[in-house]
């Protein structure tokens, strides 16, 4: 039984699909105006998890995310560059599709796009319009929060609490009824617009992703998800249009990942402190980014720091090394091992990640089946079969969190220079035995 935290009802709840063994997840994606950061390379990550550990526990899931390429920050980088915004927006999509072949993430099965979806867009904002949820304003189109009476539940804020101005998200202009009415069409005479009923302009962005969700998915999902900073106004007003014009908050679940920290800081353009996702993976490589992404749960803060990439790196050794050793001796032995794994270890992984993907005490279970292999690599008659059962339900293990295992390739020579190693060893030939180690260690074996 799986339970996740839901932001709405502030509780871990029992997952239940709407459709019995399928999960229809929408989770946020760019605005692809520049490279990913370590930020965005989080909720990345996170989904990744959940969407391989419904599949591991028996569910299909369509998974969406879409692409934001159109935005002020598009349109002003393509007249900076003497560009189209296409051509921006192309460029920041290929390099973030690169981020997720680096991360080791699954493609989302649709990416939908927000300029090849805005007829649709269009036709829903004058539902919203017509159904005196939203208002005209000189060429603009504003939601009206106060038409929606359930506003703040998806935030747990309440509207005559908060002040114009909280969050750089909200608009404040003198054109709008309320301050956190929110702007679903902009009358815009720069950069890309569309015709509309209300003059040439382009969508406001809160509206977008709900659109490509009823396109995509249908008026009610079972999982919605993106970042903590997300949760206000931008979820809490994707949430507020569904209920004007559906009467469902959208999605069943809510599903929020904490912030990243560089050094206990905050990551912050004016600090100069962005680390960009794709450097990151090309220092640390994918294993290790994802092993440190996943070692604090979802909704704590995460720190990128010296300190805890070297804690990372020294756990995964723990890991990756044991598994290393028992191939190359299963190899250098011939023998015959099993494709089977330790069931119960698995499930006691499943278990804990099933308990709102507590990566943490999942790690624990890594541990503890890494020390058994360990045990039974230690014994003088090695049995290899009960080797691969603990062995193969690690790599089950690492599969769900995207870390990959590699079987190394041993070769004839490689055989015959672990020959000589071991034989060197025993005749206490010690020189010989650190050249042939030497040879082995560079040829990966050891």
């Amino acid at each position: 039984m799986i339970r996740l935290y839901n932001s709405k009802t502030l509780k871990v709840e029992e997952f239940k699909p709407i459709q019995e063994g399928h999960v229809n997840m929408y989770v946020c994606g760019p605005t692809v105006y520049n490279h990913a950061h370590i930020g965005n390379a989080r909720p990345m990550v996170v989904f990744d998890v959940l969407k391989r550990l419904l599949e591991a526990e028996g569910y299909t899931v369509t998974y969406v995310s879409n692409f934001t390429d159109v935005d002020d920050k598009i349109i002003n980088k393509a007249r900076e560059e003497g560009t189209t915004e296409q051509v921006i927006a192309e460029r920041y999509i290929d390099a973030y599709r690169e981020v997720r072949r680096l991360l080791n993430t699954e493609e989302p099965d649709i990416t939908p796009r927000v300029t090849e979806t805005m007829d649709e867009i269009i036709a829903f904002i004058d539902e919203l319009v017509k159904s005196g949820h939203a208002y005209v304003a000189d060429g603009d189109v504003y939601f009206s929060v106060e038409s929606v009476p359930t506003y703040g539940e998806i935030s747990h804020q309440k509207l005559d609490q908060l002040e114009a101005g909280a969050s750089e998200r909200v608009e404040e202009n003198t054109q709008k009824k309320d301050p956190y009415d929110f702007a679903l069409w902009k009358k815009t005479d720069m950069g890309i617009k569309w015709n509309s009923p209300w003059g040439e302009g382009r969508p406001g962005w809160h509206t977008e992703c709900v659109v490509m969700i009823n396109n995509n998915l249908g008026e009610k999902i079972d999982i919605h998800g993106g970042g903590m900073d997300l949760k206000f106004p931008h979820h809490e007003n994707e949430a507020a249009q569904q209920e004007a014009l559906h009467g469902n908050s959208l999605a069943n679940f809510w599903i929020h990942n904490a912030m990243v920290n560089v050094d206990g800081v905050k990551m912050s353009k004016s600090l100069g402190n962005t680390l960009w996702a794709k450097d990151v993976v090309q220092n640390l490589g994918t294993n290790l980014t994802r092993w440190l992404i996943s070692s604090v749960h979802y909704r704590k803060e995460l720190n990128f720091s010296d300190e805890t990439i070297a804690t990372a790196r020294k756990e995964l050794e723990r890991v990756l090394n044991p598994i290393h050793q028992a191939d190359v001796k299963q190899a250098m032995a011939g023998a015959a091992g099993t494709e089977d794994f330790d069931h119960a270890e698995y499930r006691a992984f499943l278990d804990c990640l099933d308990d709102d993907m507590n990566t943490p005490n999942a790690y624990a279970v890594i541990f503890e089946t890494i020390k058994k292999l360990n045990g039974a690599l230690r014994q003088r008659e090695i049995d290899y079969v009960t080797v691969d059962m603990y062995r193969n339900a690690v790599e089950k293990m690492l599969n769900v969190l995207g870390i990959t295992v590699e079987k190394p390739v041993i070769t004839e020579e490689d055989k015959e220079l672990y020959a000589k190693w071991n034989e060197a060893k025993k005749a206490k030939d010690f020189a010989s035995a650190d050249i042939y180690r030497a040879k082995l260690t560079e040829r990966g074996i050891l």
